[in-house]
């Protein structure tokens, strides 16, 4: 395990603070040399997931990003410590990575509904702009899945919601993945009002009314993903 550092950031960028999880020495000491270029602060990196929760409320991060499998099993260690931290400090937005596509783990994560929350592939991060801005979405409350993630999730999902139409499945793997709708109407090419209808009948074809909380783009993620 590594001690505790702090990366000072760069002047002008977002304020985000990051404690990193990562067992490997040169990828968790990349990912801190990343975050410092976007500007963002890492205020803990860990080779393990012990103690997360009171490391967490000690180092008082906005992310945390979190391989899955970590000593000393490297099974679902990250996992298991993701989910507990969810539980006790649910402020705290969590984003893991991962080598491998883990279908039940990712629909854990999803589970409570409340965003913040993110499952890339470690293979697939390849920009540092895509990454920290995965970071940054996540802080914001928002749900980020590797297109894969999704794509895999969909393809175990017992019930593909034939009600949606072509358009409306694909509208709503973008919005699986954390796009906004500003960018969901950009990779389709079409106007932001069309993508709005578009949602509007995915809410109503789920019968998600809007409860105000915020979360029904979440809700219609879980829907699709796990309705049988």
């Amino acid at each position: 395990m590594t001690s505790d550092h702090a990366q000072p950031g760069n002047a002008g960028a977002e304020a985000i603070r990051i404690l990193l999880v990562e067992d490997s020495v040169l990828l968790r000491e990349g990912l801190a040399r990343l975050f410092d270029e976007a500007g963002y602060t890492t205020v803990g990196a860990f080779a393990d997931a012990v103690d997360i929760v009171e490391r967490v409320r000690s180092a008082s991060p906005d992310v945390v990003v979190m391989d899955v499998r970590l000593p000393p099993g490297f099974h679902d260690e990250g996992i298991r410590a993701a989910l507990e931290l969810r539980r006790a400090a649910p402020e705290v937005a969590v984003l893991v990575l991962s080598q491998y596509v883990e279908t039940v783990y990712a629909r854990e994560l999803l589970a409570d509904a409340r965003g913040g929350v993110g499952y890339l592939l470690k293979d697939r991060v390849t920009s540092l702009a895509e990454f920290t801005d995965a970071v940054r979405r996540v802080r914001a409350g928002g749900t980020v899945l590797d297109p894969l993630v999704v794509k895999r999730l969909m393809a175990t999902a017992r019930d593909p919601l034939a009600g949606l139409t072509p358009r409306e499945l694909e509208v709503l793997e973008l919005i699986a993945e954390g796009h906004s709708n500003t960018g969901i109407a950009e990779r389709l090419v079409i106007g932001t009002g069309a993508v709005e209808k578009h949602v509007s009948a995915i809410f109503a074809k789920l019968g998600l009314a809007d409860s105000g909380s915020g979360n029904r783009r979440v809700l219609a993620v879980l829907a699709y993903l796990q309705r049988g």
